[in-house]
């Protein structure tokens, strides 16, 4: 039943019609990217069931990946308990001529929109638990900042509640290892959203830029909103 969900997913992507790249000149090639898209399936982040916030999460991703230059590479993960078969979502796109970045773009942002049905339809599970550390030092194999500027983007309220920190009860994100160092930007959009005040969004925000830094992130972004 994973492997059946997994692929109905991936369909979304593919069914968005690609166009042709037309062959102007243009300007020496920009750089690749490597995008991380991490998408928090637990139970605490309203991702998973408000529509509404789950649309606007989803325009705002679409703005960070439609303009990606060709070869970019764009990875899509859940992440929410620590056993990975409860995250079978697995989704990899390469930016080229047949794979434009709108087109990716406009596929995964359909995809983030539908996670409240497609969770109130049981075709992917909410979590107890949010291994927001775990995952991220799972991708930190899967990336190499030498090669290409790594991005991560975690559409997560930013509360870990795992074995490693439970932060609303007050716990602070243990330090990291220099996992990434040189890769380019953190980037956490939902960071604080459901604590109920601007202060444990302010600390959420603050624990986060500190991880970051300690990674190795040359940048962070956290937003509560947009």
């Amino acid at each position: 039943m994973r492997v059946a969900v997994t692929f109905g997913l991936a369909a979304v992507l593919l069914s968005t019609p690609f166009l042709a790249v037309k062959a102007d000149a243009v300007d020496a090639p920009q750089r690749p990217q490597t995008v991380i898209i991490g998408l928090d399936l637990s139970k605490s982040n309203p991702l998973v069931d408000d529509a509404a916030y789950a649309a606007r999460v989803a325009s705002r991703l679409t703005s960070e990946i439609d303009k990606l230059p060709v070869r970019s590479r764009v990875m899509v993960r859940s992440f929410g308990a620590y056993d990975s078969s409860a995250n079978p979502l697995k989704i990899d796109e390469v930016i080229s001529a047949r794979a434009r970045p709108e087109s990716v773009a406009e596929g995964i942002s359909a995809l983030v929109a539908a996670l409240p049905q497609l969770v109130a339809e049981g075709k992917l599970k909410a979590q107890d638990w949010t291994f927001i550390v775990s995952f991220m030092e799972t991708m930190s194999h899967q990336v190499d900042c030498a090669a290409s500027d790594v991005r991560i983007i975690l559409l997560t309220d930013g509360f870990e509640d795992s074995s490693d920190a439970r932060m609303l009860r007050g716990a602070a994100l243990p330090k990291p290892e220099p996992y990434f160092s040189g890769c380019s930007e953190l980037m956490i959009l939902g960071v604080g959203q459901g604590g109920g005040s601007p202060a444990v969004t302010k600390r959420a925000r603050e624990q986060w830029k500190t991880w970051s830094d300690a990674a190795g992130f040359t940048r962070f972004t956290g937003l509560y909103d947009w």
